[in-house]
């Protein structure tokens, strides 16, 4: 399978996580986001730039992220 094509199946190809982050804060806001995926970062003081930290040191959790984001969004 050449480059191009995997690309044109991979729903996030070209999204930043923080793209991802915005459009799920704007959507569901930090409170129903620690309802959905439970980490604390979208509990405890939450803000776009220490969530991002979070989700980048932590796999499991960007992996969350990023299903919740392709669910509402590319479906």
């Amino acid at each position: 399978m050449s480059e191009a094509e995997k690309n044109r199946n991979d729903l996030l190809h070209g999204i930043k996580l923080q793209e991802i982050m915005e459009s799920l804060v704007n959507h569901f806001g930090f409170e129903e986001l620690s309802r959905r995926i439970n980490v604390r970062c979208f509990l405890i003081n939450p803000t776009i730039s220490s969530c991002l930290k979070f989700l980048r040191k932590t796999p499991w959790a960007r992996t969350k992220v990023e299903e919740l984001y392709v669910r509402t969004f590319k479906s």
